[in-house]
């Protein structure tokens, strides 16, 4: 399993929203230009996380995007899933009927428990948590970071 553009951007993009003022929605080309993001990429990845009812979009001229739920809501499970499709190390763990071995193969049962210890752990991390984390080791450098 490797997380692609899709999944480390679509967290970016959560990250970015959860360090700035929520009662100020964030423009796209914000966003873009604090993640080194093509804005036109970031455009088709919001679509994604609006589907998923991870962020709300705002119309009008104070326009642009925000959370849709608190940062303590948001798993990392839910937006890696939201980004890539279901968690899967190997095709046969999603999807049996793929595999006419499955029912002889002495490794799917190896490759289902690597799957759900992977779902479990990303289940258990919010983004609260990865926005702690950051924090805290911005702090140790002493970094300070906060909004206006």
């Amino acid at each position: 399993m490797k997380i692609s553009t899709k999944g480390r951007y679509g967290l970016r993009i959560l990250i970015d929203l959860a360090t700035h003022d929520p009662a100020k929605p964030r423009l796209l080309r914000d966003i873009a230009q604090s993640q080194q993001i093509s804005e036109k990429y970031i455009s088709r990845l919001v679509i994604a996380l609006r589907r998923a009812k991870l962020i709300r979009s705002v119309r009008g001229v104070n326009g642009g995007f925000h959370l849709a739920k608190s940062p303590e809501e948001i798993t990392l499970l839910e937006i890696l899933e939201t980004m890539e499709g279901p968690i899967s190390v190997v095709d046969c763990v999603q999807s049996p009927e793929k595999c006419p071995r499955q029912r002889l193969c002495p490794a799917r049962d190896i490759w289902s428990k690597l799957n759900d210890g992977i779902r479990e752990l990303t289940k258990n991390i919010t983004l609260d948590d990865i926005l702690d984390a950051y924090r805290e080791e911005n702090a140790r450098n002493g970094i300070c970071d906060y909004c206006i």
